[in-house]
C-alpha cells in the first residue's frame, strides 16, 4: 500500500511540475523499434538540453505503456539515493542515468510487449515527454512440404501441403514451379493463431492430372514481404520420369531407336536380296533349258538322218 502511495505521489509531482515549469530540455527517442520475439530489445531515448547547461540533473523518469495502469519503470532521484521501481522484464539500460541515457530495456521480448510507450522526464532544468513504438516480429520456422495422392478428387492426382509456424505478424506462403512461375493463386492458405500469439500457416496446392512440372518450391514470406525460408519437393510425374529420374535415359532411348532402324534396314536388304535372286533364277531358267534340248537332240537327229540316208544308200 505504501508503495502504491509513493508511486502515486511521484506521478503527481511530475504532472504538477511539467505543467508549471518551463523546459530547457527535450527527450529524443527512436520513433519505432523493431524487436525479435524471445530476444532482448531496447527503446532508445536520451535527454538533450536545448541550451548549454552544465551539470544537468535528472530528477525523475517514468516509463509507461499504453493500456497498462501502472508504469513499467520508474527512476526517482529526489532523495540522496536513487530509487528504482519496475515491473518484471523491464529495466533501465543505464542505472546511473549520468550519461542522460534513459533507454528502456526489455530482457525477453514477448508479443504483449508490443505497443506504444511514453517516457516522461523531469530534470532540474525542466520536464519533457516523448512517445515511441515497439513492434515485435517472430521469424517463421523452415517450412515443410509433403504430397498426398488423390483418388477421390476429379482431375487431381496429387495435393502438395506446405506448413510453417512460429511467425509474427501473419505472413504468407507462396508456390513456384521449377521455372520460377508462381502458382500461389491456385493454392488455399489456412492460418491459425496459437496461444502464444504466433501464427501457423498451411497452404494446399492441387496438381491436375497431366501436370508437366517436376518440382515445386514453397517460400515463406513475413509481413514485410521479405523472404525468410523455403522448401522444395520433387513430384514423380510419369510423363517426365524419362527426363528427370532415370539415369542414362537420354542415352538408352536413342540407342533403342537406332537399333530398331538398323534391324529394319537389314531385314529390308535381306528381303530385296532374296527377291533379286528369285528374279535372276526365273530369268535364266528358259535359256538353259533350250540350250540343253538342242545340244541333246541335234546329234541324235543328225545321226538318225545320216544313218537313214546311209541305210538307204547301203540298201540300194
Amino acid at each position: 500500500m505504501a508503495s502504491c502511495s509513493s508511486l502515486f505521489f511521484v506521478l503527481f509531482v511530475f504532472c504538477f511540475y511539467s505543467g508549471v515549469i518551463p523546459s530547457f530540455i527535450e527527450v529524443a527517442c527512436e520513433p519505432t523499434t523493431k524487436a525479435q520475439f524471445n530476444h532482448q530489445s531496447m527503446l532508445m531515448c536520451a535527454v538533450k538540453p536545448k541550451e548549454n547547461i552544465r551539470n544537468l540533473k535528472i530528477i525523475l523518469v517514468v516509463w509507461r505503456k499504453t493500456g497498462l495502469e501502472n508504469p513499467v519503470a520508474v527512476f526517482d532521484n529526489r532523495n540522496t539515493k536513487p530509487e528504482y521501481k519496475k515491473q518484471q522484464g523491464y529495466e533501465f539500460a543505464d542505472h546511473s542515468l549520468k550519461t542522460m541515457n534513459v533507454s528502456l530495456l526489455i530482457s525477453n521480448t514477448k508479443l504483449q510487449h508490443e505497443g506504444e510507450y511514453k517516457c516522461d522526464v523531469m530534470t532540474d532544468s525542466g520536464p519533457a515527454t516523448r512517445t515511441t513504438m515497439l513492434k515485435v516480429t517472430a521469424k517463421y520456422n523452415t517450412p515443410t512440404v509433403r504430397s498426398i495422392d488423390q483418388k477421390d478428387i476429379p482431375n487431381v492426382h496429387k495435393t502438395l501441403i506446405c506448413e510453417a509456424s512460429g511467425g509474427y505478424p501473419k505472413g504468407q506462403l507462396r508456390w513456384f514451379d521449377e521455372n520460377k512461375t508462381e502458382w500461389t493463386k491456385s493454392a488455399k492458405l489456412t492460418e491459425n493463431k496459437r496461444n502464444d500469439g504466433l501464427f501457423e500457416l498451411s497452404s494446399e496446392l492441387q496438381l491436375l492430372t497431366g501436370s508437366t512440372f517436376s518440382e515445386y518450391t514453397c517460400v515463406v514470406y513475413n509481413a514485410s514481404y521479405d523472404k525468410e525460408d523455403s522448401a522444395s519437393i520433387v513430384v514423380n510425374n510419369p510423363s517426365r520420369l524419362s527426363k528427370i529420374k532415370t539415369p542414362g535415359s537420354a542415352i538408352i532411348a536413342p540407342v533403342v531407336v537406332i537399333g530398331s532402324l538398323i534391324v529394319g534396314l537389314l531385314m529390308a536388304l535381306l528381303f530385296f536380296r532374296r527377291r533379286s535372286q528369285q528374279n535372276r533364277r526365273l530369268s535364266t531358267t528358259p535359256l538353259m533349258g533350250t540350250h540343253h534340248e538342242v545340244s541333246a537332240s541335234d546329234p541324235g537327229d543328225d545321226q538318225t538322218t545320216i544313218g537313214g540316208v546311209n541305210g538307204k544308200d547301203s540298201m540300194a
